[in-house]
């Protein structure tokens, strides 16, 4: 049974409620507050009190009553958007984004009624438009100050793509051994390293040598291959011929038949500083990848390698993506990269894609450090506890 002062509680919402609907925001506000004082107040009850403060424009009060409403429903999409909208009217456009994202996100996934979706594509619109001010603001505040942000450098640009939002943080994240203090890089200048130039110098042969085996067909096996005792990493082109693979290094040695047949490739391999890793190292093959075929973003093993590819047969329309950064692929230009950042690949034409992939020691990894990485490994791969 209904005690009376509940019942008069709920006659005092029904008060509120019509007010909200009628816009009458001074009844509405005093109904609610009587509740509030009340001390049974539930977040439902303190939403309709800051939308009551809304409808007077008391933005003070609608962000307090936002917060009593946010203990109790930290997720509260109408609270969160409404907040935005007091901030955006107030003119503090970072404090207005904030507030939208945080309420976009806490809508994801949810049904929503009609009133909610339309303010929430109004708060990503006012999101996007507070982001194009700041941004414009900022590159203002550079020109202002004789700053080019292309002269600055690449490291700059990209700082500045992440601070206006363009872009994001990417950061090593491999999925089998991180190794700590090495530093964020995506790609790297193979003009840095004086082995690269050995690879160039031998593109026309290393090149033929790949033609050959595309024509040939034999030895070329789908790249992503399941592991008959480990579980099935969902691989979107797992067992897929789309993306195939010529081993000429495979767990740590060479594929005798493959590398007879490419003698020019294994002579410029032995050049660069492979990892040599019993069960391991070094890992290198020709790399296929069929037209119109993506290969989706993904993180490497490791971030104590990079790799390296060679683009031997690459027609218009490829690219590789490797964190905020994605290049064109362009025959006989070395591409170097951290492969324990985020990457993925394209190949939109009409025509297959060949290169040569295999991976090299980081170059600011000391000789000690190698030798002490390599036992590592090699304990690793050989590691088999004795079965009682």
């Amino acid at each position: 049974m209904t005690d009376p002062q509940t019942e008069a509680l709920e006659r005092t919402a029904q008060v509120g409620i019509a007010a909200l609907q009628r816009g009458a925001g001074a009844a509405a506000r005093a109904a609610f507050q009587l509740i509030a004082a009340s001390g049974r107040a539930t977040p439902q009850i303190w939403l309709w009190l800051a939308q009551a403060c809304d409808l007077q424009d008391d933005r003070a009060a609608v962000m307090a009553n936002v917060a009593r409403v946010l203990e109790g429903d930290p997720g509260n999409p109408y609270a969160l958007v409404m907040a935005g909208e007091v901030q955006t009217r107030s003119g503090n456009d970072r404090a207005a984004v904030a507030w939208y994202e945080r309420a976009l996100n806490a809508a994801q996934g949810r049904q929503l009624p009609d009133d909610l979706v339309v303010r929430l594509n109004r708060a990503a619109a006012a999101r996007d438009a507070a982001a194009k001010r700041f941004e414009q603001q900022l590159h203002g505040a550079l020109a202002a100050g004789g700053i080019d942000p292309l002269a600055a450098g690449a490291r700059f640009e990209e700082a500045l793509q992440i601070v206006t939002g363009q872009s994001q943080p990417y950061l090593q994240q491999p999925t089998g051994f991180y190794y700590p203090r090495l530093p964020q890089i995506g790609f790297y200048d193979p003009a840095d390293l004086a082995w690269t130039q050995a690879l160039t110098d031998a593109l026309p042969a290393i090149r033929a040598e790949a033609a050959a085996v595309l024509a040939a067909g034999s030895g070329v096996a789908p790249y992503v291959e399941a592991e008959p005792d480990r579980p099935n990493k969902g691989h979107a082109l797992l067992a897929d011929a789309r993306w195939s693979a010529f081993h000429l290094y495979r767990g740590g040695v060479p594929i005798a038949e493959h590398a007879a047949r490419c003698p020019a490739t294994m002579a410029a391999l032995a050049q660069a500083p492979l990892p040599q890793i019993a069960g391991t190292a070094p890992m290198a093959l020709f790399s296929i990848l069929a037209p119109h075929t993506h290969i989706p973003a993904h993180h490497g093993m490791l971030n104590t390698r990079l790799i390296c590819h060679l683009p031997l047969i690459v027609p218009d329309n490829c690219r590789l993506r490797v964190g905020s950064e994605t290049r064109d692929v362009r025959a006989g230009e070395v591409m170097l990269f951290d492969d324990s950042i985020e990457h993925e690949a394209w190949n939109d034409s009409d025509a297959p894609r060949a290169i040569l992939l295999f991976e090299v020691w980081r170059p600011e990894l000391t000789a000690a450090e190698r030798r002490a990485l390599t036992v590592m490994f090699e304990s690793v791969a050989a590691y088999a506890p004795d079965q009682a």
